[in-house]
């Protein structure tokens, strides 16, 4: 880009007043880069805020039990985002006695950190100058130089990096890369850019061949995987439920979820009722009813989940229960807690 100078003087006129930009303190600005990783600033604040409340010091996230963690991050989504926090606040607070890696190539090592927030940290609160490039970066830099490399490629994430590092303000890094982030995020947005105020519409190349809506280029996503999801929501006579903490590698690893009942394709009660799973949790008569009429579809990266709520209404139930007035106390899939929100309303 024509220069640095021009781009951070923008940016001490335009950035926006986050909390995260305050401070050089590795931990808060860890948390924040960790929270808005595919998630918008207007979204991540609030989370930001309760967790810096809640947990002042990556000692006080250490010591916190995950599931506190989960519920708290609860809403946020990418769920292995927070356990890898909480691994890795564990890690530092006890094996590095709470000093975090002052160096880019020390903190790639940490768990859940990528070159992305490694470059973050490195810049900003030690000065080190390593570039950064997240999807703001992508955009600017794909627009301003023309570049058709696809941003999700092997190709296209290294051809961009080396170009980003080519740019960077040695003296300031820090500013520097808040700097282009902020920019992408303002003032070369995804839709609708504001190039009439540009100050660099001159020597931007996809303005010039007006290329802003095809750049920059990303590779065609994979197929789409559909699940049908059918939870039995429990209703018992003396006001339990059943809720059950998903194990295993997954998505809501640690969260949890009625009991489950997966099935290839869409479901009648009747072959609900008669599937061996549903015999076994419910060994005696049970009144059931569908909560949703039409199936609540929850899209997620690469899989759509078309969800059934069966109202299960039983005097016998062959699971572990919790009273309904605790349920909100578990940290649950936003899918869950965005039917609980409905359902507790109408009870």
């Amino acid at each position: 880009m024509k220069s640095a100078n021009q781009l951070i003087h923008w940016y001490l006129k335009n950035k926006r007043d986050l909390p995260w930009r305050k401070t050089k303190n590795p931990y808060l600005v860890w948390l924040s880069e960790i929270m808005l990783q595919q998630t918008r600033v207007a979204q991540g604040l609030p989370y930001f805020l309760t967790f810096t409340s809640e947990f002042k010091t990556v000692f006080d996230l250490a010591k916190a039990d995950e599931s506190k963690v989960l519920k708290l991050w609860q809403g946020l989504g990418y769920y292995s985002r927070a356990r890898n926090l909480h691994f890795t606040a564990k890690y530092i607070a006890n094996e590095l006695n709470g000093v975090f890696p002052d160096n880019y190539k020390e903190l790639l090592k940490l768990k859940g950190i990528g070159d992305y927030t490694a470059s973050a940290i490195a810049s900003v609160c030690y000065n080190e100058p390593v570039a950064v490039v997240d999807g703001n970066v992508y955009r600017v830099l794909a627009r301003y130089f023309g570049i058709n490399t696809p941003i999700n490629s092997t190709k296209g994430i290294k051809e961009f990096k080396e170009l980003a590092q080519t740019l960077i303000d040695v003296l300031q890094p820090g500013i520097y890369n808040q700097a282009i982030m902020d920019f992408g995020a303002m003032q070369c947005k995804p839709q609708n850019p504001l190039c009439n105020s540009c100050p660099f519409s001159d020597s931007c190349v996809a303005l010039a061949k007006k290329q802003i809506k095809e750049l920059p280029v990303k590779e065609k996503k994979i197929k789409v995987k559909k699940r049908y999801f059918n939870f039995l929501v429990v209703v018992s006579d003396d006001g339990k439920t059943v809720l059950e903490e998903r194990v295993g590698k997954g998505i809501w690893q640690g969260l949890y979820q009625f009991p489950l009942l997966e099935t290839e394709e869409p479901i009648s009660e009747t072959t609900l009722v008669n599937n061996e799973q549903f015999a076994t949790l419910f060994p005696k008569e049970t009144t059931l009813s569908l909560f949703n009429k039409k199936d609540i579809v929850h899209k997620l990266s690469h899989q759509h989940l078309f969800t059934k709520f069966w109202i299960v209404k039983t005097s016998t139930i062959n699971k572990k229960t919790i009273l309904w007035k605790d349920i909100k106390q578990f940290p649950v899939p936003v899918l869950i807690d965005n039917f609980l929100n409905e359902f507790l309303n109408n009870n």
